[in-house]
């Protein structure tokens, strides 16, 4: 990185090991070591199980290493990483709450006045297309508007940084994709830090700067680092027909591959019968 680049996130020989059942341990990543700059997209890949979560997990303050050091802008990270913003996989909009009070909630547990509160959240209901949602409750929404709360909700604290727990990985390939531009366009410009968990190659050379592919677990560790060198703007209709992608993807799959195969092998999907 040049001179003026900061690090947003960077992990120093993180391990991590669960206590099992059986009362021995199980260790889910071994020696990790990333750094995020300021404003980066990076992708984090990898076969099912290999840890891409608990790293997440980690550098968020949710979760503490068994071994290493994480800093957050060069400080080391005591408990909850208040300058990021978590959108798991599963969205964690409130039921009982319309999408506006949703949108409101992290303002108002701030400690914002309700009034300002309320008008930003519906500035920000603008931004993502749902101004005429905003008394509605989340069980009258379609999962990509939910989405859409999620993301709101998220970004209207405007922290630093984004943890990303394959958000979208629940919607249908053509709200998945609206969803994924959408994403982009508030990112754009935005110098905002995003740590983006994905299974799905495709959609992390599509969205990041940057792609980082884990190996199987357990002991799950860092196989490569692959730069995106795409132009932004992207079309994401058309970018898959992109020379320069397919000649990445191939690359990283080439590594991925194996790994995914390795993964299959330790933890066989059960046969129907």
């Amino acid at each position: 990185m040049g001179p003026d680049d900061r690090v947003a996130v960077t992990l120093s020989e993180v391990t991590k090991a669960f206590a099992t059942a059986d009362g021995t341990a199980y260790t889910a990543i071994k020696d990790i070591s990333l750094d995020v700059g300021e404003g980066t997209f990076l992708a984090i890949v990898g076969p099912s199980g290999c840890g891409k979560s608990t790293i997440l997990n980690i550098a968020a303050g949710l979760d503490q290493p068994s071994a290493g050091r994480v800093h957050i802008y060069g400080q080391p990270l005591a408990g909850i990483n208040r300058r990021a913003s978590y959108i798991f996989q599963q969205d964690a909009i409130l039921p009982w709450k319309t999408v506006l009070d949703n949108v409101v909630l992290g303002l108002r547990l701030r400690g914002a006045d309700r009034r300002e509160a309320m008008e930003l959240g519906t500035r920000w209901l603008s931004r993502v297309g749902l101004t005429d949602f905003a008394g509605h409750f989340p069980y009258q929404l379609s999962g990509g508007m939910r989405k859409r709360v999620a993301i709101a909700q998220s970004w209207a604290v405007d922290p630093e940084m984004f943890f990303m727990d394959e958000p979208f990985s629940a919607l249908d390939v053509q709200t998945r994709q609206m969803m994924e531009a959408e994403l982009l366009s508030l990112w754009a410009g935005s110098n905002k830090t995003v740590l983006f968990v994905t299974h799905d190659l495709d959609e992390a050379i599509a969205l990041a700067d940057e792609v980082v592919v884990l190996s199987a677990g357990p002991a799950s560790h860092v196989m490569g680092r692959y730069p995106v060198v795409l132009a932004r703007p992207r079309n994401l209709l058309e970018i898959r027909n992109d020379s320069d992608y397919v000649d990445l993807y191939r690359e990283i799959w080439s590594t991925l591959r194996d790994e995914v195969r390795k993964s299959y092998e330790r933890n066989p999907v059960p046969q129907a019968g």
